[in-house]
């Protein structure tokens, strides 16, 4: 049988990158991971109504800095500021009371949201928790990626669709979305809706197009020069041992 794995995961350093960037040793490594869990979940609960699309988490000496993408950013922010600072008062009296720590929120808007798979599947859940018809709510999102440029979409759902007593699965799909190639920019996100008859697992695919050597982000590229030895590296031709 074939393995699934995570097309993100499968692309780190091809056309994807870490979602927390800082580097700690032993317990500190756990410490950090438990808690870019922690502030994930509880930024998702508390923009649950932002449109969040992901959430990246940079720490250096003393300092933690946060950025969050969303396609609703005054909505974050608020009027004025107040919003966001309201937010960053919650996160220091839930995270850090009683300390001072260098914390600095960042949000930042999505240019194409019917693009991103993360905003795609909280529009498919919003809509199926509104118990409205699955095949429906999954053709019109497919209809949303297609109009915004994308090359193929699936989406699969699985549960009691429908309120039917036995649970299945059933996915739409349209275009193309090839798994199997690094260059391919294929954007997933999986998360299910909590409905009357249950929870519906909801999953999202969206290939973008192709990304190339030329074209990728400067955070992409290789920083360390390669061997003489290594692939890619320019070979000196051998020469005949000259005859006396």
């Amino acid at each position: 049988m074939g393995h699934k794995v995570n097309p993100k995961a499968f692309r780190l350093g091809m056309t994807t990158t870490w979602p927390s960037r800082w580097f700690a040793r032993r317990q500190a490594y756990r410490d950090h991971i438990k808690q870019d869990h922690m502030i994930r979940d509880f930024l998702n609960k508390e923009l649950k109504d932002a449109a969040v699309n992901a959430i990246v988490i940079d720490r250096l000496r003393g300092s933690l800095n946060i950025t969050i993408t969303t396609a609703k950013p005054g909505m974050v922010i608020g009027h004025s500021g107040t919003g966001i600072e309201e937010l960053k008062k919650k996160f220091l009296k839930h995270f850090f009371p009683g300390k001072r720590i260098q914390f600095q929120l960042n949000v930042s808007e999505v240019s194409k949201a019917n693009l991103e798979a993360t905003i795609i599947a909280q529009q498919v859940i919003a809509d199926l928790e509104k118990r409205m018809p699955f095949r429906r709510v999954l053709k019109m999102a497919i209809e949303r990626v297609k109009k915004a440029g994308a090359l193929g979409v699936k989406i699969a759902v699985s549960g009691r669709l429908n309120g039917a007593e036995i649970a299945r699965r059933e996915q739409l799909a349209w275009g193309k979305i090839p798994l199997s190639n690094l260059r391919a920019d294929v954007d997933y996100a999986q998360n299910f809706a909590q409905t009357m008859m249950g929870a519906i697992g909801v999953k999202v695919w969206i290939y973008r197009g192709d990304v190339f050597a030329k074209d990728r982000l400067h955070q992409y590229q290789p920083t360390t020069p390669r061997a003489p030895g290594d692939r890619g590296s320019v070979r000196r031709e051998r020469r005949p041992a000259s005859s006396v």
